[in-house]
């Protein structure tokens, strides 16, 4: 599985996934969770499926008797789980403010 590369917006689909590791989600879900609109997150989910961090399944019913669209569910893999936790634990070592670093104050809030 290849390195994943992780925009602001595709750690939050990441963490809305792994935030329930064995259910499946659905686009509009994944929308309301994450503030995303659809054409930020479908490409995301799209390139996600592609590297086999995610599989994806289109529902299985009766729209007329439904009365609405079947949905297309999403649902992390186990190797696609694990790279993501990966991926989100160096992005958050990269971004994390040492106390090391000058300028850097406990004390202080912005």
């Amino acid at each position: 599985m290849d390195h994943i590369n992780l925009t602001p917006a595709t750690a939050k689909v990441l963490k809305e996934l792994l935030d329930d590791i064995q259910n499946r989600h659905y686009g509009r879900e994944i929308m309301r969770a994450t503030g995303l609109k659809s054409g930020s997150l479908y490409p995301i989910l799209a390139r996600l499926e592609r590297q086999g961090v995610i599989k994806a399944e289109q529902e299985e019913i009766d729209p007329a008797e439904a009365g609405r669209p079947a949905r297309r569910y999403y649902k992390i893999t186990g190797e696609g789980a694990r790279t993501a936790r990966l991926a989100l634990a160096e992005l958050h070592e990269a971004t994390r403010v040492s106390d090391r670093q000058p300028g850097f104050s406990p004390g202080l809030t912005t």
